[in-house]
């Protein structure tokens, strides 16, 4: 997911070249899978299109299919209403004839915070979207290979976006990040390649890393909670920014065992994605993950999840920032189609994280025909003294949030957190911070 813009640093160690001889490999296995693959197609007959779309999800819920996914599912509203039902019909039509699935987008959100280090306490933003999947190898096969897209523009409203907040409050995380200044953006641009029926996914391209680390149903920062400590990592994970080219392979071991593993390039840069082929191959400081879980059925991917992240980043050389390394649980469990528990942890060893160690429980409640959602987290942290320095404070945070659906195509989502002993904030020892959230999408 797109969240890292704002502490992202560039450059690091380098590494060995058997990465290098890892993607021209994997590269080229991949062109000759898809061509197999496309053959297959040709020849087999399967159930058909539609159930392929259900079959299985490696990515989370903020990635572009898992998006498109939760936005079709989401057809009941609190007013039971549908702006652009027409357009709607449209698309579904242009997605089953011509494989084409895709959404436009536009989210707003205004943060006001209580006991700032600065001028500021109120900052507002948005970001518009295009993103979306076009299946072009396999559609009827169950083996399907797509193309995948999304490019944003982020912009503030006020002095300072969203993003922002954490900082002015001196609290060592992100809050709202995906609501910042960076103005034009390209975030996906990657092949991704269903075989085995949707059981074994190979991702290529231009990613974004957070689609594939540690995902829960509830870590979107589009559609979930505001303050990342609750999302990819708890923030204790160096995730890239996005658009970093780089591969990911997801696979089923059995129908409740799963494995995700992948890398990316560390020095991506969303807002100049093409110069990543530059550091890709010649800086080659890359951010490396393997992901083990365990489900109790394929379709409840994310409803009932267990898993544990393992993680290393190589050193950034020129940005000064040493190798690390960290490993990342999380529980997550759906009882009664709407209360969802979760506990998730991490912890650190250097690699310029925000923290070194985190723990966040807390509980996700669908109501409003299962479309509209509440959300409450509880998050310790403490900050990386090798980020930040000796002798910060550990911060707490709660987290309250409540998405209303109101319509199919537009949700309104409150928000309050309070933060205790914000790390780097020497004048105030918590912070209140309240916002709201709005997201219209046709």
């Amino acid at each position: 997911m797109d969240c890292f813009e704002e502490i992202r640093m560039k450059n690091t160690r380098r590494s060995q070249g058997l990465a290098i001889n890892l993607v021209c490999t994997f590269f080229a296995g991949l062109l000759a899978m898809t061509i197999s693959q496309t053959v297959l197609a040709q020849e087999t007959s399967t159930s058909g299109h539609d159930d392929t779309q259900v079959a299985q999800q490696f990515g989370g819920v903020g990635s572009v299919p898992g998006q498109l996914a939760d936005d079709e599912r989401l057809t009941e509203s609190l007013t039971g209403k549908t702006f652009g039902q027409d357009y709607f019909d449209w698309k579904s039509t242009v997605h089953g004839k011509h494989g084409l699935n895709f959404t436009l987008d536009y989210t707003a959100g205004f943060l006001g915070a209580t006991n700032t280090m600065g001028s500021e306490d109120s900052f507002m933003g948005g970001a518009v979207r295009l993103f979306g999947t076009w299946d072009l190898v396999g559609r009827d096969s169950g083996n399907t290979g797509s193309f995948v897209f999304k490019i944003e523009h982020r912009h503030r409203y006020s002095d300072l976006p969203p993003s922002a907040t954490a900082s002015e409050v001196g609290y060592v995380g992100l809050i709202l990040p995906v609501l910042s200044d960076i103005k034009t953006r390209l975030t996906n641009l990657y092949w991704k390649q269903n075989l085995k029926q949707g059981k074994v996914e190979i991702i290529a391209g231009m990613i974004d890393t957070t689609d594939w680390v540690d995902v829960y149903a509830l870590a979107s920062p589009w559609n979930g909670f505001f303050n990342f400590a609750m999302a990819t990592g708890g923030a204790s994970i160096p995730v890239p920014d996005d658009a970093a080219l780089g591969m990911y392979i997801n696979a089923m071991l059995t129908d409740q065992f799963y494995i995700i593993g992948g890398f990316a390039d560390s020095n991506a840069d969303s807002t100049d994605p093409f110069e990543g082929f530059d550091t890709f191959f010649n800086d080659r400081e890359y951010f490396k993950t393997l992901e083990l879980g365990k489900v109790t059925s394929r379709d409840r991917f994310y409803l009932d999840n267990t898993h544990v992240t393992f993680w290393h980043a190589d050193e950034r050389e020129a940005a000064g920032v040493a190798s690390g390394w960290g490993v990342n649980f999380s529980y997550s469990k759906s009882f009664d189609e709407k209360w969802m528990p979760f506990v998730r942890g991490g912890y650190a060893d250097d690699g310029g994280t925000l923290l070194q160690k985190t723990l966040s429980a807390g509980l996700g409640y669908h109501w409003g025909g299962n479309n509209s959602l509440l959300g409450l987290g509880f998050n310790w942290g403490q900050p990386n003294e090798d980020t930040f320095g000796p002798g910060l404070d550990d911060q707490y945070t709660v987290e309250l949030f409540s998405r209303l659906q109101v319509l199919r195509n537009l949700q309104i989502t409150p928000d309050i957190q309070y933060i205790r002993n914000p790390a780097r904030n020497t004048e105030a020892s918590s912070s209140w911070v309240f916002g709201i959230r709005a997201r219209l999408y046709f």
